[in-house]
């Protein structure tokens, strides 16, 4: 008798405590629809402030004002006074010209090379043979001292 009083309080607890599961995940699902409905009421507000015709005039707002700032900053930046004068093209056929004739001068100079220098050089030298009394004569020392001044 006491074995089966055992046993029906013990299938009472589990019956119990199936209920109680039960009860929880119920209670966990309505709070999860809970969530979503306010979730969807937050985003339907949101998509009401957000109409595709407002954000395509905000967009050419942005445009329009973004238009003026470039037009500001192209007025600004244009030249006055004797600036106004100059012409780009014909500033650069000219830097051409310039270029042109400075280049033709370079070409049509001589150039001096090492051995026309060389022999340029050995040929200023006095001889060594010279004489003594010659004023003029300079030796290697007075040519070093007058390098180092």
């Amino acid at each position: 008798m006491w074995e089966r009083q055992i046993e029906l309080l013990g299938s009472n607890q589990l019956r119990i405590h199936d209920q109680m599961v039960m009860i929880e995940s119920a209670k966990a699902t309505t709070e999860t629809l809970d969530a979503l409905r306010n979730e969807a009421a937050a985003m339907k507000a949101t998509n009401k402030a957000m109409d595709i015709d407002k954000i395509d005039k905000t967009m050419d707002e942005i445009h329009q004002q973004s238009e003026n700032i470039r037009e500001i900053q192209a007025a600004l930046s244009a030249p006055i006074g004797a600036a106004t004068d100059f012409d780009e093209d014909e500033l650069e056929a000219e830097l051409e010209e310039l270029e042109e004739s400075n280049l033709e001068e370079q070409i049509l100079k001589p150039v001096i090379t090492a051995p026309a220098a060389l022999t340029h050089a050995l040929t200023s030298r006095k001889p060594a043979h010279a004489d003594p009394g010659d004023e003029s004569n300079t030796t290697e020392e007075d040519e070093q001292a007058e390098m180092t001044f």
